[in-house]
């Protein structure tokens, strides 16, 4: 019989952060990812001016932790078998999926509802593709992630930005006012959720408000869950899906197993459809772009969506809460500066516009002082201007060295 989730913690609670426990690896071991072509380690200087030597990369939302054994050795049966050809048979695929969804979130997924795609921000550029024209009109709650806008402006598309409003330091909704933001010409809109950059994990009464508002202006919804499961005790990730059965017919699922067990690298996503015209629409568009999935990705997300794979991510939720606990505390306590509080995922927002700097300035000691890569704020669009963004997804000694850095740069403020 499998254990429910509050078992694989009071579990998962006796290994997290004892080198060699059963369920995880040693979350405090170092691993050099400097020149493995690693995009978070070996880019920061030609795109940040921090060099990896001794820089610390803080940036591009992956864990400089090593994933769960169960991933480990279905690669290793794969290279042993050692024949690399096109992936067919994908029902356990699809089960894992539907039973990973089923076990975790209590939600109910038909296989046939599930399309793979070469990652989320893929998965994302289908459903634009597909579900849009060029010259439509896209939703974003902002500060949102930055790759949105970066397909939308590429493809083409316009993107209406509505500011999430900041209250008692956590963001909220303001549907009256984005009401008055709409022209007609929305086709869609993307929600992050739970919320990268701000980490909010929404309400069932926020998630409401979103179902309202898309049926108020005739939208199809696309729900980007890719956190789904970096989520802290005392909150409660809520699929889209359960919120308002009468959206179904306009919703788009996204989930996938790369942020939750760091396998970016296998771009693997999952795009859930539950309406019928909606799954036929992307098919054709799918079919049309020759599009399928990477053997290695699926073979990852497979063994990942196990039971073994469950307790590694309560383990490592156990040690990623006392890390968003010691980096907020210390940064709260700099003058001017502010750590919003982690709900989900493991990417701290952090608001520096109580210094009075000027963002330039802000850098300057962030990435030329402290020697840190992290991502500026403004690049996650209106409302994240004051703000930096920083990946906590690493051994704590990492944490402990930047929070350290950060002290000597801002110290001057005291």
């Amino acid at each position: 019989m499998v254990a429910t989730p509050l078992e694989h913690r009071l579990l998962s609670a006796k290994f997290a952060e004892k080198p060699g426990g059963v369920i995880c690896m040693n979350f405090d071991e170092i691993i050099d990812r400097r020149g493995t072509d690693c995009s978070k380690w070996d880019k920061m200087d030609s795109l940040y001016g921090v060099s990896s030597k001794d820089g610390i990369a803080m940036w591009v939302a992956d864990m400089d932790f090593i994933p769960p054994k169960c991933i480990q050795q279905a690669l290793t049966t794969m290279t042993d078998h050692g024949i690399y050809g096109y992936y067919g048979h994908d029902k356990a695929y699809r089960e894992a999926i539907c039973w990973w969804h089923q076990y975790r979130h209590a939600w109910k997924v038909d296989p046939s509802w599930i399309f793979s795609t070469h990652g989320l921000v893929n998965g994302t550029a289908m459903c634009v593709d597909s579900f849009t024209k060029p010259g439509d009109h896209i939703v974003l709650f902002t500060p949102i992630y930055h790759s949105f806008f970066k397909l939308l402006e590429a493809s083409d598309r316009k993107i209406i930005q509505c500011p999430l409003v900041l209250e008692d330091g956590r963001y909220q909704m303001d549907f009256d006012l984005y009401d008055t933001l709409m022209t007609g010409n929305e086709q869609m809109l993307i929600l992050s959720s739970p919320h990268n950059p701000g980490g909010r994990v929404w309400s069932r009464e926020e998630l409401q408000g979103v179902a309202d508002f898309a049926k108020r202006h005739d939208l199809i919804i696309i729900s980007d869950e890719i956190h789904q499961d970096i989520v802290y005790a005392g909150r409660k990730h809520i699929p889209f899906a359960l919120v308002d059965e009468t959206v179904n017919d306009r919703l788009i699922m996204m989930s996938a197993t790369t942020k939750t067990f760091n396998i970016a690298g296998g771009h693997t996503g999952n795009v859930i459809i539950q309406d019928a015209k909606l799954q036929t629409i992307f098919n054709k568009r799918m079919t049309a772009l020759g599009m399928s999935p990477n053997s290695f990705g699926i073979v990852m997300a497979k063994a990942g969506y196990s039971p073994a794979g469950a307790e590694w991510i309560d383990a490592l939720m156990l040690y990623l809460d006392n890390n968003r606990k010691i980096f907020d505390s210390a940064m709260n306590k700099l003058p001017g500066i502010t750590s919003m509080p982690l709900e989900g995922t493991y990417l701290a927002w952090v608001d520096f516009s109580g210094t009075g700097m000027s963002q330039k300035e802000i850098l300057g000691r962030v990435e030329r002082e402290a020697l840190i890569a992290c991502n500026h704020g403004s690049t996650f669009g209106v409302g994240g201007e004051s703000f930096l963004r920083f990946n906590l997804a690493t051994p704590r000694s990492v944490v402990l060295r930047a929070i350290e850095r950060l002290k000597d740069a801002f110290g001057d403020l005291e």
